[in-house]
């Protein structure tokens, strides 16, 4: 295997206990984006025709909550490289179960914005950052191993909970639907809290004080090879997911139906998952940058072939199929950025940073794609600005100088 660095990490737990760990983030990620994520794109035409509430308002409500998710990560990163992840991402469970049932109780569209801001909350306590760091701190050598499976099963949420939460809602209410979601919510607090107990090896180190009031801390997330990578993981990440939500309108607008641009869209979703199986046997033993680099590739390649491509369908199935596997490897690619290059020692609080900024871009993708769509005229154009934006992203990218590290870690990576 190539790394960039001669990683010191933590030696890990047990084999056998590592499974559960395993097993019990796998259960909980896909519950947690399942309910927290995916119910409200299945919801939000019914909630704005039951409640006559703009569609704008509720995706910004949305769109909200992901932001607050992303500036609470960092806080939630330093927390586990001090103390662990259980009781971080056991809150985060309860508060995921009062912010549910406060949405289907907000009786208008202020108290359903606050809720949201409660779930975005909830969110940065329970989504991919805390489970990414749980993984990374109790994993050992076999991290890659157990990050891929987590987010093979946490990327089957969608596939779960979006028919469940169809089914629901044509038979109670919306409000009925999220208070059924929060009764199943609530199984991921007692898993939280007993199977995330193990023994917990701080990784905190030179980047544990505040970002604000630390020296120390201000350069190294300063860096420049830090800085660059957030940059690129950020528009990288910002043109991926726009892609994902953008690509039924732009299939419809050139000719295919509703249904045939849903399976396109579905196929890419399975895309995801052989990419993400694909990346630990063949894609580890290239570096960092390499693997980085080229993903982001991939992506801008397949973005650019479906502006063009729009018939017949089987191709376009292909190519959607294609941009879900580099969608697949980019999350993996995200999971392991940091790790890669400066080891396990204070992952919490730098890839909180990292996450918060990804997931901030995605937050914006669906708004921000539709406009860019309306102002270069159309959404074939629209995917080749996204694809120039990922090739642009493979440009931020450098290779790792562990020479640059500006702070020597104790304990850390050297």
């Amino acid at each position: 295997m190539t790394s960039d660095i001669a990683r010191t990490t933590p030696p890990g737990l047990p084999a056998g206990q590592l499974r559960g760990v395993v097993a019990v983030l796998c259960a909980t990620e896909i519950i947690s984006w399942g309910i927290l994520f995916y119910a409200f794109p299945v919801l939000s035409t019914t909630i704005r025709d039951t409640e006559d509430w703009s569609l704008t308002w509720l995706v910004a409500c949305f769109t909200a909550a992901q932001l607050v998710a992303a500036a609470a990560g960092l806080w939630v990163g330093r927390r586990i490289d001090s103390h662990g992840p259980r009781s971080v991402m056991t809150a985060g469970s309860c508060l995921g179960v009062v912010a549910v049932v406060l949405i289907a109780a907000a009786p208008n569209l202020p108290s359903f914005l606050l809720a949201w801001l409660l779930a975005g909350v909830a969110m940065s306590g329970t989504l991919y950052a805390p489970a990414f760091a749980a993984v990374t701190g109790w994993a050992g050598d076999q991290w890659v191993k157990a990050l891929t499976a987590v987010t093979l099963v946490a990327g089957l949420a969608s596939t779960v909970f979006a028919p469940i939460t169809a089914v629901l809602v044509d038979h109670v209410s919306w409000r009925t639907t999220y208070v059924c979601l929060a009764v199943v919510l609530v199984g991921t607090i007692p898993l939280h809290w007993l199977g995330l107990a193990a023994s917990w090896t701080p990784l905190t180190g030179h980047l544990a004080g505040s970002v604000l009031h630390d020296p120390a801390r201000r350069r190294v997330v300063h860096q420049p090879e830090f800085v660059l990578l957030v940059a690129a993981m950020t528009l990288g990440g910002f043109c991926v997911y726009a892609v994902v939500v953008n690509l039924v309108p732009l299939l419809i607008q050139h000719g295919l139906t509703t249904t045939e641009a849903a399976v396109a869209l579905g196929i890419g979703g399975a895309g995801q998952v052989v990419g993400r199986l694909f990346y630990r046997p063949v894609l580890i033993r290239y570096s960092a940058r390499v693997r980085t680099v080229g993903t982001l590739g991939a992506a801008s390649l397949t973005t650019l072939a479906l502006a063009v491509v729009h018939q017949p369908v089987l191709v376009v199935c292909a190519l959607s199929f294609a941009a879900g596997t580099a969608r697949g490897i980019f999350t993996l690619i995200q999971a392991t950025a940091v790790s890669d290059r400066w080891g396990t020692h204070d992952f919490g609080a730098r890839n909180g940073i990292l996450s918060g900024a990804v997931m901030a871009a995605a937050a914006f993708a669906p708004w921000v794609g539709t406009l860019l769509a309306s102002a270069v005229g159309g959404y074939a154009a629209a995917f080749v600005v996204l694809a120039l934006g990922c090739l642009g992203a493979t440009a931020l990218v450098r290779p790792h100088d562990p020479a640059a590290e500006p702070v020597p870690a104790p304990n850390g990576p050297r």
